[in-house]
This record gives C-alpha cells, structure tokens and sequence, in this order.
C-alpha cells in the first residue's frame, strides 16, 4: 500500500515538509513496518477528527485552498442571519405535514405502512383534494394562454368575447407581458363594479382596488406599511386566536407585536367586544396597538359573524382608533342555516357617515376559495377605504417593487367577477357547476360535525362557513406526559401518532393557538364525501384506540 503523510503545526498553523513513506509489502512484515503502519493509521485517525474544523476555519486562519477551491467562513449563518425569520412559524406547512412527505416516498419505495395512501387533509387546497374546477373559468384561461383557441369552434362564445376583452387589456395582446403594479385597469373597473352589486350599490373606486398574488399577498403589504416604532411606541396588531398562520408569522418577521384576542369556543368562536377590549388594554401596556385583523368566515374555525358583531367591532375600531383589516376570502362559504355573510364595507358605510367616513379599512379576497379553489393561480385582490392619499403613493411605491401580480392570476380573478350572464350560453352549466360545488362543501361540513361529535372526547362546533373544523380533543394526563418527554406539544404528538398509525395529515391546534389546557386539531372538509367518510372513521377509531392506549 501507498500512503501519504502531511506533517502539520497546527499550533502555528503552518504548512511542513511533505514527507512520502512507501512500503511494499512482500511475505512477512517487519517490525519497523508494522510500527509504520500503525503510526500512519493513528495520524489517520487524528486528521479526521480534525477535518471539518480545518475545513471550515482553513489551515491558515480563514481560508484554505484544496485543489484550487477555497473556503471561507459562511457570511450567512445562524448566528448571523435575520433574528425575525427564525421566530417565524407556519404550521400548515410545518414539520407534520413533511413527516407526511416522507412516508408518501416510502411508499412509493415499497416500504410497508398501516394504509396505503396519506390523506392530506391539512390544507384548504380544493382541487388538490379534487374538487372540479369550473368549467367557464378554465376555458376563458385556455384562449387566453392560446389565443389561436379562438377560432375553435369547441368553445362557446360568451368565452371567447371575455377572452378577447382580457387580451385586449395585456401588453401586446399576451398574458405573459408585465401589467401595471396595481394590477390591469380593466380588471380593477370589473372588480369594482362586482363590490358595487355585492354590497347593494355602494360605491366602489377602482383606483381603491390593488390586485395581488393571492390575498396573503395583500395582507402582507398591508401590514409592512403599518409597522413601525420601537420598544412602546412598536406597532402592535390584534389577531384572532385561533388564527390562520400568516398573521403571525408575518409579525414575527416585521418584528411587529402579536395581540391576540380569544374567540369563544364555548358560543361557536364567536368574537366579544368585552374580549378585545381586555386584549387592548394589555397591550397598551407594552406596545402601540394600531390594526385588529378579522377573518370572517372563520380559518381555521369556521364561524360566520353576524352583522351586529361587524357593528360592534367597527364602533371599537372608530373608538380606539385602530386600522381594520378584513379577510374575506370564505365570503361565498356560508352553509348554516340562519348565517348570511356579511362585508365590513357594506355594514361600514351603513353605519352612517360617523363612521364611513373616519375608520380605515383594507378586505381581502382571493380566487383561491369559495367555489372557485383556484388555489395555484394566485389572483386575489384589496381594497382600502378611507386611506391617507400620501400613504397610498407609499403603497403604491411599494408593490410596484414585485412589479405586478400575475396576469394568468388577475384574467382568472376578472372572470369571477364577471360571470356568464342569463342571456350568454354558459350561464346554465356555471350556475349549476357553482350551485352543485356550494351544496357538496355544505353537506360535507354538516357530516364531519355529525360525526366528530359522537366520538367520546371530541367535540366540535358547528361548521357555519370556510373549509375547515376546529374540534377540541380531550387528551390523558399520560399522553401529554409522554408528549413532553419527546419535546412535543400534546396535539403535535396525537396528529404525529394518527399519521404515523392512519395516514391522515391533520393540523395540530397549536399551530394555530388555543387557550392552555385546550387542544385541537384542524382538518379540512375538502376531500370527497366517500373519502371524507373514510378519514372521519379512521379519526374515531385512532381517537377511540388513544383513549384506550394513555388512559
């Protein structure tokens, strides 16, 4: 054998004599080779221990070159890194949901599970749990994508004038040019006139209207314009808890305060006034409280606001003087009966001009829900009321760094504010495609209720809106033992353990926040109703065989 032996001083860091040894080995070793051999293995041994800190640090300090690469210190490090990202967490993409990953690729590499599939049920992704999509909206995409469609007689008329009205309004007749920041003027008016029939004749400004990636897209924006401060005077923001991720998340990375109000699981997650007020209050004690974020209907819980709470948030946002931001993205998922959806802009200029004209506000809403379930186009949009014309030259400013939304987002997004009329070809197939859609997600939401709710230790509230359920879980003093040996909260370690044991991909209510001492879990209602009835049995049975297992 051939081995090579580099002397090095590692105390002065320098670079020795280059020494070869050589030996053949020919019947019987000596003894000098056999001390030789054993002497090489030993410097072996110590250089290996010794390799990554040289590769890392270099011989010579900070550098060190090997076959004509060098290395260096990494600029980018933990360390040194932006402290806010580290605090942000997204639970709906968090570590359940890649453990869930990994066993879809063990699997596929034939190793043997419990089932056969992993059911997500994690994630209000419609057409991913396979919801159709509507027929109208995907063949106006389709002409627009290929503009030579148009002369396909396959495709109805009133589909191809929405076509030829959006390409008109692209840059060089192409949904691949850039568009204006704001988003497509033509796009904006359509959308403007839609708020204006939801809401009964209010007047809408399409030069209020901001389109985006998706409406987390808006909210993003919108709250990096409402940060500012530091130590008391840092801007503080009222979030629902439960909430959906991105609003805590983004705070953590604007390095905004978290406020976080409870809503009353006991009375359907209903929002008390009396409970934002106490938020408020506490707050106040450490921050600038400046935005209180609603989403109605409710993610993850599911509940619709009534037009007198809307009332009443609006008088405490006038009299504390904060910025509301409305999510309204499960405007047209409403199912219980007695529930009506209301838009804060609507009940806002209804309230008379006391309020009307002096409250802030920005709603959101999205292709990605509703019946649509667009979820990958990303077309969403805002609109702000009562905003500083000098702040809105910022916010103009300020998006027209991602230079525009996408256009295949905003063509979408132009077709679901402007529908097929009475009078055109595809309004027979729309209506019931939209109806049929409607009526699957309300029956699916009266089922898992139904059911969750004949589980001993489950209990959930009605599903009155969105997509989603909230049950709170009752879970053993030993299970939440064992959870807190493994470094794990007591709903991450039941949602581990029923995807490990079942397959089905839940949310762990911690990802979302709860009261201590509670527990829950998030699932959407999303699969199909054949698929939703298997998830729900499995659910019961883990639930059933846990109880039995910690008790």
């Amino acid at each position: 054998c051939h081995a090579a032996i580099i002397k090095m001083d590692l105390k002065k860091k320098k670079k020795k004599k280059l020494y070869w040894a050589h030996i053949w080995m020919h019947g019987t070793p000596s003894i000098c080779q056999l001390r030789l051999i054993l002497y090489i293995l030993h410097v072996c041994s110590v250089i290996s221990r010794f390799t990554p800190e040289i590769l890392r640090k270099g011989i010579h300090g900070d550098t060190m070159t090997e076959n004509g690469c060098e290395y260096r210190e990494r600029v980018l490090t933990m360390d040194t890194m932006n402290p806010n990202v580290k605090r942000v967490e997204y639970a709906v993409r968090g570590p359940i949901v890649q453990r869930a990953v990994q066993i879809e690729r063990e699997l596929k590499m034939g190793i043997k599970k419990p089932f056969t599939e992993v059911i997500r049920a994690n994630i209000g992704d419609c057409h991913a749990m396979g919801q159709k999509p509507i027929t109208f909206f995907r063949q106006v995409l389709a002409l627009c994508s290929y503009p030579d469609l148009l002369e396909d007689g396959k495709f109805p008329e009133d589909a191809k004038s929405r076509a030829r009205r959006i390409l008109q309004a692209c840059g060089g007749g192409s949904l691949g040019a850039y568009s204006t920041s704001q988003g497509i003027e033509m796009i904006r008016q359509d959308i403007a006139r839609y708020i204006e029939r939801r809401d009964g004749g209010i007047t809408c400004d399409p030069d209020n209207i901001y389109l985006s990636t998706g409406a987390s897209d808006a909210i993003v924006t919108m709250l990096k314009l409402l940060v500012s401060g530091e130590g008391m005077s840092r801007t503080g923001v009222m979030i629902s808890i439960p909430q959906y991720p991105l609003y805590s998340a983004t705070l953590a990375e604007l390095g905004a305060v978290q406020i976080s109000y409870y809503l009353d699981e006991d009375n359907c997650w209903s929002l008390d006034i009396s409970e934002l007020r106490r938020a408020l209050q506490e707050a106040k004690k450490h921050c600038s409280p400046r935005a209180l974020c609603i989403i109605n209907p409710g993610n993850p819980t599911g509940q619709v606001q009534s037009r007198q709470c809307i009332e009443g948030v609006i008088r405490f946002a006038a009299a504390e003087k904060l910025f509301l931001m409305a999510d309204e993205v499960y405007q047209d998922n409403v199912y219980a009966d007695g529930c009506k959806f209301h838009s804060f802009k609507k009940v806002l200029f209804e309230m008379g001009l006391e309020y009307s004209e002096k409250v802030e506000l920005a709603s959101f809403h999205s292709t990605s829900k509703c019946y649509m379930g667009e979820c990958g186009f990303r077309g969403g949009y805002m609109e702000v009321v009562n905003l500083d014309p000098e702040v809105k030259v910022q916010l103009t400013k300020l998006v027209s760094v991602r230079l525009c939304p996408p256009v295949p987002g905003q063509a979408l997004l132009d077709v679901v504010v402007n529908p097929p009329q009475p009078d055109e070809p595809s309004y027979d197939t729309f209506i019931k495609e939209r109806t049929d859609t409607l009526a699957t997600l309300a029956e699916k939401a009266n089922m898992t209720q139904e059911i969750l709710n004949q589980v001993p230790g489950i209990k959930c509230n009605p599903v009155q809106g969105a997509m989603y359920t909230f049950p709170r879980i009752h879970l053993p003093p030993k299970a939440i033992l064992e959870a807190k040996e493994k470094e794990q909260t007591p709903d991450m370690f039941y949602c581990m353990k029923l995807l490990e044991e079942t397959g089905i991909c839940l949310v762990p209510g911690s990802g979302f926040g709860q009261r201590d001492g509670t527990y829950h879990f998030r699932m959407t209602i999303l699969p199909p109703k054949e698929k939703l009835k298997i998830v729900l049995a499995k659910i019961k049975e883990f639930h059933q065989h846990f109880m039995a297992q910690y008790s």
